[in-house]
């Protein structure tokens, strides 16, 4: 038995054992919705990386970043000439850009990580070391402070003739670089009213959410207003302790719905089926035809009494067919996947050759099923 027979049965069983688990199988509400409200904002700023070794950015091509130094040394009480700002260079500063993501409830004090990423013409970040630079929210207020040393998680080392490099130099990370300075006001338990928005949208699993959140409050609070979120009243006996109200509702277990999918990747031969893949009844052909075309140059010779006496190259073709043992079966309708594995497994298929066979089962309107080609 080849190995790609043995694979097809491996994944033909493992499939039949997922779908007779994936029955019962249930998720916490925590997973597949989200609390409408609570989410991560987004903060950036415009500040200075010093001192690097030589590759900062070039002032001849990047104006902006003696600017940039000029305002800050001018904030430190150090004055530049007018005259000579265009004689500075700095070849260990760098210009970039700050952003940081602000986690929901952050309170004043709080660390967040920062990315540092440049936005002149600097080689490498490396070894530097952010200013004081404030971020700002989309309202341009300022809700956190980062500084401290950039790591790059890499190298880059150049030389004459060539250079070798890690990772991405001109972008770093400083963890745990940002001090958050300014809260978002925000109460959440004095809510009267809460919105889950699903992850995926999908009517029934909402359906599904708001009966189980009905069915543990035993009273109708939840309700499906479209197939992505649901609405909630925060019933009396949690009033004025929202937060106590969602771990309740977070850890309730629900069966989310899927929908019937395939997967195929042309470039790896892979293919992925989901749940509730079903097929109509249909006929299966599978064969193969091998064709080889061979040119042989064979030399003729003059014979002694020719009169041109040249010798000629007279080419010979061959062409050698071969077609396989034909397979036809047919797969009865209503089958779940395992059995579609099982019946094209049956007839000797390879990965690529199923990706095949799937998108003519779905051109021919017999497989009840999305088809995703990525």
């Amino acid at each position: 038995m080849s190995s790609n027979r043995i694979l097809l049965k491996l994944i033909s069983t493992l499939l039949i054992v997922a779908l007779l688990a994936s029955s019962a199988y249930a998720v916490r509400v925590k997973e597949l919705v989200n609390i409408s409200g609570v989410r991560n904002n987004q903060l950036i700023g415009f500040g200075l990386v010093i001192g690097l070794a030589n590759t900062g950015d070039r002032a001849t091509n990047v104006f902006f970043s003696i600017q940039t130094i000029v305002n800050m040394l001018q904030k430190l009480g150090v004055t530049v000439p007018a005259n000579r700002i265009a004689q500075l260079q700095f070849k260990n500063i760098a210009v970039v850009m700050v952003t940081a993501h602000m986690p929901p409830f952050a309170r004043q004090g709080d660390s967040i990580d920062v990315t540092v990423s440049s936005i002149g013409d600097s080689v490498s970040l490396q070894g530097g070391m952010l200013l004081m630079t404030p971020l700002k929210g989309p309202d341009s207020l300022t809700y956190a402070v980062a500084q401290g040393s950039v790591s790059i998680g890499g190298f880059v080392v150049q030389g004459g003739a060539q250079g070798a490099q890690k990772n991405h130099p001109t972008v770093g990370k400083i963890v745990n670089g940002a001090m958050v300075e300014k809260e978002i006001p925000v109460n959440f338990n004095i809510k009267k009213d809460l919105y889950l928005s699903l992850r995926r949208t999908d009517f029934t699993t909402a359906s599904r959410i708001a009966k189980a959140v009905n069915s543990d409050m035993k009273e109708i609070i939840a309700t499906a207003l479209d197939g992505r979120t649901l609405h909630l009243k925060v019933p009396a006996f949690y009033s004025d302790n929202a937060s106590a109200f969602v771990t309740r509702i977070e850890r309730l277990q629900v069966t989310p719905d899927t929908i019937a999918k395939v997967i195929i990747d042309e470039r790896t031969g892979t293919v992925v089926m989901g749940e509730n893949v079903l097929i109509s009844t249909v006929a299966v052909a599978h064969g193969s035809l091998f064709v080889q075309i061979k040119e042989e140059p064979i030399v003729s010779q003059p014979s002694a009494l020719s009169e041109t006496g040249e010798t000629v190259i007279v080419p010979r073709t061959r062409v050698v067919t071969e077609e396989g043992e034909d397979r036809l079966i047919i797969v009865p309708s209503g089958i779940g996947i395992g059995e579609v594995v099982n019946a094209l497994n049956a007839i000797g298929v390879n990965p690529r050759d199923l990706i095949a066979i799937l998108q003519a089962i779905k051109a021919s309107g017999s497989l009840h099923a999305e088809l995703s080609i990525i």
